[in-house]
């Protein structure tokens, strides 16, 4: 009887009441914190760029970015362009809805699950850069993790939605190695974590650099809930930027949920893959087993057990506000992870389980209310235009992505690229992928980062793969692997190849 009941908690979600006897929960920010230094601003509260071409009204803006305008903005009522609540979370992989059931019930049931959604690149900041910019790292320029100030802000949608009229907010994770003094560009309001860390963060919050305890989900998310709430007496339409710590390592879960049962996981077909001698060297010397990858998931599902209870207090404030139906949300992460995937417990790889990311988006008013999959190759480089032309905002920058509004917008291949970077010092070749609907085909290069971000080498090919991804969803078999001219053609690598070389220059 008992075992039986505990299957049927698994079923059903995590127990959010069944708990380690005791456990502190903490309240974010609610001890004074302690200042350390207040700085200058130095783009986000400074006057916006002239507008784009879109009929946005007039709005009066703060003198301090700080804070509300002093007199409360009267949206006219032939005004019905939507807030946008954009949710990231960090190195999240697909399968795992358990850890976000009330999500799911909101985005699932009244919105639409993108099932073939990709990070463009799978590392933290090239890819949060092509989130804002809608553009491929390529082009952005922000190819590692340690060079932020690559981002031409001018692109950004931030900076597009806030000279458009909107009231522009970011809360928790900006780009990685960004300076903490550093006010983030274009927004009107911020707590901006950096370095970010699941307890008790070092914030730029508003311009003053503190500290604030408690745990960061539960932090940015009271930040942006009171963001919302100024709503109330502001009625320009907002953009909200909710970027949490989960599920990055080293996992620390809230401690309400650090011993909350896991539903288990048996792996699939690629943790078992034991002959790799298709693969390039670096996933043939990975030895990562079943059991880390299982550990590695419990870690990260409990840390967004967190992230599904801010997700219910966004619903609920959006609820009372009267605001759940003319609101855009978006759910993704920035990349995936493996679990363990052909010996690999990290991102940065070419295969599935590191670029595919969980991907919902819901807005009832625009018709997006309903229990609905969208099976279009995606990319993180759609959300900057899907943005934009939610708000009526004609873009005044280049784009690589589309708008996912436009049922028309499809495309039959999408890039995904990466660079080996001087933060790895055992070689991760530096790659492109063409992904199209129904095969990937993968080039490794010869060539890494400089110490200043910039691609440096021959670029010589080194190793290829291709997977057939209707037969072989786990990437067992690379279909070039010792294949002939002939069966090369037959495969269609020759235009496969000539396609990946334009997208990478186009």
């Amino acid at each position: 009887m008992g075992a039986a009941v505990d299957e049927e908690r698994a079923r059903r979600g995590p127990g959010r009441r069944a708990v380690v006897a005791g456990a502190a929960v903490v309240a974010a920010g609610v001890a004074v914190p302690v200042v350390v230094k207040a700085v200058g601003g130095s783009g986000g509260g400074a006057p916006a760029h002239s507008a784009p071409h879109t009929a946005a009204p007039a709005v009066s803006r703060a003198a301090s970015a700080t804070g509300p305008s002093p007199t409360p903005y009267r949206r006219p009522r032939s005004d019905r362009r939507p807030n946008i609540l954009f949710v990231l979370t960090d190195d999240q992989p697909k399968e795992t809805d358990w850890a976000l059931r009330r999500t799911v019930d909101w985005l699932g049931g009244s919105g639409t699950e993108f099932t073939r959604a990709h990070a463009n690149t799978p590392l933290c900041a090239p890819s949060r850069a092509t989130i804002m910019s809608g553009r491929y790292a390529h082009h952005h320029g922000v190819l590692d993790t340690r060079h932020p100030t690559r981002l031409d802000q001018h692109a950004t949608v931030q900076r597009q939605l806030r000279a458009a009229g909107y009231r522009t907010g970011l809360f928790g994770k900006y780009l990685n190695y960004w300076p903490t003094a550093t006010n983030p560009p274009h927004f009107d309001e911020w707590l901006l974590q950096e370095p970010v860390a699941y307890y008790n963060g070092h914030y730029n919050d508003n311009g003053t650099v503190r500290n604030i305890p408690g745990y960061n989900t539960t932090v940015i998310k009271d930040r942006a809930l009171a963001f919302l709430d100024k709503s109330r007496t502001d009625e320009r339409p907002w953009f909200a930027y909710v970027a949490t710590r989960a599920a990055h390592e080293v996992n620390i879960p809230e401690r309400r949920y650090a011993h909350t049962r896991v539903p288990d996981w048996e792996g699939r077909p690629s943790v078992f893959e034991t002959d790799k001698a298709d693969k390039p060297p670096f996933p043939r010397a990975a030895k990562h087993t079943l059991a880390q990858g299982k550990a590695l998931r419990t870690r990260q599902l409990r840390t967004l057990l967190s992230v599904d209870d801010a997700m219910r207090d966004f619903h609920d404030k959006l609820r009372a506000l009267g605001q759940l139906e003319n609101t855009l949300v978006l759910f993704t992460s920035d990349h995936g992870l493996c679990w363990g995937d052909h010996g690999w417990l990290r991102k940065s790889v070419p295969y599935r389980p590191s670029l595919e990311v969980p991907f919902r988006l819901s807005w009832p008013a625009r018709g997006l209310g309903g229990t609905a999959t969208d099976e279009r190759l995606t990319g993180h480089v759609d959300i900057a235009p899907t943005f934009l032309d939610a708000a009526g905002v004609t873009p005044d920058t280049p784009l690589d992505g589309h708008s996912l509004l436009d049922r028309g917008n499809d495309r039959d291949h999408l890039l995904a690229e990466w660079w080996w970077n001087r933060q790895d010092q055992q070689p991760i070749h530096t790659w492109a992928s063409y992904i199209g609907r129904s095969e990937q085909y993968t080039e490794y290069y010869r060539g890494r980062l400089s110490e200043q971000g910039r691609p440096e080498g021959s670029g010589q090919v080194l190793f290829r793969e291709y997977y057939d991804l209707h037969t072989d969803p786990h990437q067992l078999t690379n279909l070039l692997h010792g294949a002939s001219a002939t069966e090369e053609r037959g495969l269609g690598i020759p235009g496969l190849a000539r396609g990946l070389a334009a997208a990478r220059k186009g």
